[in-house]
């Protein structure tokens, strides 16, 4: 899965999870309110997921330069 993708996961587990634990309160539901604060859990681990593979390409990227010029 790509970075992008692990981002755009990550915003709509975090989002739906919000609505989940907004519903809880709204109606009472302890396990409702707990299931979306696990789900806004999951999608903000999956956007720093999302947020390390673009370090880890951009690190990748810059030893290929700089290997590339070593060689020049």
């Amino acid at each position: 899965m790509s970075s992008t993708d692990d981002k755009i996961r990550g915003s709509v587990n975090d989002a739906i999870g919000a609505v989940k634990k907004t519903a809880g309160k709204a109606t009472d539901n302890e396990e409702l309110k707990q299931e979306g604060e696990g789900q806004q859990v999951k999608g903000k681990a999956q956007k720093l997921l999302g947020d390390a593979k673009d370090l880890v390409g951009d690190a990748a990227e810059s030893l290929s330069n700089a290997v590339k010029k070593s060689g020049d």
